[in-house]
């Protein structure tokens, strides 16, 4: 069946994505231009006693959105397929996952910067979280490698080490280990855990020997079959089908919602990461993806084409926030907050929110500290992801003269902000701020993209789903995603360099679509706004000063278009890196001077609240 015509059956979509606390689902239909989100339920889900079934939040979920549209989705409790007509029925119907904890990994390797980093990259890039890497090289003694693997119980073990036709003894002392530990899954006790070997392909006899018997073993191609080359792709499928296979099967009720799928459910953030590498891939474009939770925060990048996630999974805004003071430290927090807060009352605030994690600001005073520690988090998130999205360590490339001027070191971070193109934010912290400035501001304080960046949120968090659609239905994926998913904040232009505050950095004329020419400085340490809507378009000249930088080069002018959004064109000139000043008092008056700039809080209750400070 051609693309065209798969496309014009498909009319109606449902979509769920089972969280650890919330079941989300969501309808698309097609209407006369074209597939659009049409409606969202939720319900808690139901993997825990007194429920112990996944199909139960499902339904419920489901139940909600035959509420809001009217539409007849069930009939009892079965999902009415394919459309009947324009009030019952669905075409097809696809689910993420990531009840019940998610997919928990433990990844074993030969060397720690080589092997074991290729095989961490892999397992993350599949959706799951890595517990621990265990390589021959970590300093680990033999008695406490064993007591770590039983002590674990992860869902799936993944096993690399050695480029083919290697060394093959170090590979096979970890699978003695592995077998040493005799290491029991986290579910279920009727089933033998799931080990992927992909390694040096000569040591295979000796692995099956080894692991054969005592685990479910399954050999795949080795990610490093040489030192020049990660191949990561035959891993990264196998982890999801053990999981659905494994895992999934013995998770209460998922037997049942796998029968209801029409294509396998995905690990939530899999999903994420899968529609993150679509959109770069279709678009020819860099992007990072940063979703922030409550107990992770998961950062997705595709650069030079390559794609990497990271899961941060000591850093989120509720039931991990502690983990954010201990890690960022108090002055990193403190930094962002323009008034003064004693440090034990911050600390107490902390604690309330990690043991009342549903709660939700309630006064400016509570949003702004929240918002502070939420950049801290996203932050240190970022700095994980840099150190892990790195080219390969060990390899010796291959130079032409051209290369002699332009050393790109191997194991060197592959992020670079300055050709960064798009930014998305998704998790409560930035998809649900009370105004999209402020999810603007996080990420500029965040990231500190440099040169000119689209900046963007998620509205309700539906990339999961869509994530998993585009698996059979990319055309529809990337439509609802442009449409309804994303929404624009606007272009941001951020000169990096550095100069004494006052000083220009930047000269920017802008011709609006209406044929009004803007012209404007960007003195060092402001920020400005320019106002323009979703989807205008801008000409635009950037006229850097000498040691400035917009992505021509320093000094070097810049011309393009811009485009608006909800928050509009924001002018960022406070340098990179970013330094805040040191003197609390001056660092007050910057904070405040870009939250009037942008309309960061409403500015009476602000200036009021800086009073009573």
């Amino acid at each position: 069946m051609g693309e065209h015509d798969r496309k014009t059956k498909v009319e109606r979509v449902i979509a769920t994505d089972c969280g650890s606390t919330t079941t989300k689902a969501i309808l698309i239909e097609k209407v006369e231009d074209g597939y659009r989100l049409v409606a969202r339920g939720e319900a808690p889900t139901t993997v825990e006693a007194p429920y112990e079934d996944v199909t139960r939040g499902v339904l419920n979920a489901f139940r909600e959105v035959e509420e809001l549209t009217g539409r007849k989705i069930l009939d009892g409790e079965v999902i009415v397929k394919p459309k009947k007509n324009d009030q019952e029925g669905v075409d097809l119907y696809v689910s993420t996952s990531s009840a019940g904890g998610g997919l928990q990994m433990l990844v074993a390797g030969v060397v720690k910067s080589m092997t074991a980093e290729s095989a961490a990259r892999a397992a993350l890039g599949a959706g799951a979280i890595v517990m621990e890497v265990i390589a021959s090289n970590d300093g680990r003694m033999p008695h406490e490698r064993v007591e770590l693997i039983r002590r674990l119980r992860p869902d799936m073990i993944l096993l690399a080490g050695g480029v083919d036709g290697g060394t093959t003894k170090h590979v096979v002392e970890l699978a003695e280990l592995i077998r040493a530990a005799d290491p029991k899954p986290r579910f279920g006790t009727g089933y033998q855990l799931p080990v992927i070997y992909a390694g040096n392909k000569d040591a295979r006899p000796q692995i099956q020997e080894i692991l054969g018997k005592q685990t479910a073993l399954v050999i795949v191609d080795n990610i490093r079959p040489v030192l020049e080359r990660e191949n990561l792709q035959p891993a990264r499928e196998k982890i999801h089908d053990l999981f659905m296979e494994h895992v999934m099967q013995h998770a209460p009720g998922y037997a049942k919602l796998m029968s209801w799928t029409d294509v396998a459910i995905m690990p939530t953030p899999g999903a994420v990461g899968s529609l993150v590498e679509i959109v770069a891939k279709r678009e020819g474009i860099e992007v990072l993806g940063v979703d922030i939770g409550g107990a992770t925060t998961d950062v997705f990048s595709v650069f030079q084409g390559i794609f990497n996630r990271t899961v941060s999974a000591n850093l989120g805004m509720s039931y991990s926030i502690s983990n954010v003071l201990v890690e960022a430290g108090l002055e990193n927090i403190l930094r962002w907050v323009p008034f003064d807060i004693d440090p034990s009352d911050l600390r107490n605030r902390i604690r309330n929110k990690m043991i009342r994690p549903t709660t939700i600001p309630q006064t400016l005073e509570e949003l702004i500290i929240e918002q502070a520690i939420a950049r801290e988090a996203l932050r240190l998130a970022f700095e994980h992801h840099k150190a892990m999205a790195v080219g390969l360590k060990g390899v010796q490339t291959e130079r032409t003269i051209s290369d002699a001027f332009e050393q790109t070191l191997t194991g060197a971070s592959l992020v670079n902000m300055m050709t960064l193109n798009l930014i998305i934010g998704s998790g409560g912290a930035l998809s649900h701020a009370p105004r999209r400035a402020q999810a603007a501001l996080m990420l500029l304080d965040a990231f500190q993209p440099e040169g000119v960046t689209m900046l963007t949120v998620d509205s309700i968090f539906m990339m999961p789903h869509l994530g998993v659609l585009a698996e059979v239905e990319p055309e529809i994926a990337m439509e609802v995603f442009w449409r309804d998913c994303l929404i624009r904040l606007g272009h941001a232009v951020a000169p990096k360099g550095e100069t004494k505050p006052g000083k220009n950095t930047l000269h920017v004329r802008m011709e609006l679509p209406n044929g009004e020419v803007v012209e404007t400085d960007l003195p060092y340490g402001t920020v400005k706004r320019i106002p323009l809507g979703v989807g205008e378009k801008a000409h635009v000249i950037l006229e850097p000063e000498r040691g400035f930088d917009v992505g021509a080069g320093k000094g070097k002018r810049w011309e393009g278009e811009l485009e608006g959004g909800v928050v509009g064109i924001i002018l960022d000139g406070r340098g990179r890196p970013l330094k805040l000043p040191q003197d609390k008092g001056e660092r007050i008056q910057a904070l405040s001077s870009w939250i009037r700039a942008l309309e960061i809080y409403p500015w009476e209750p602000y200036e009021r609240l800086l009073k009573r400070r």
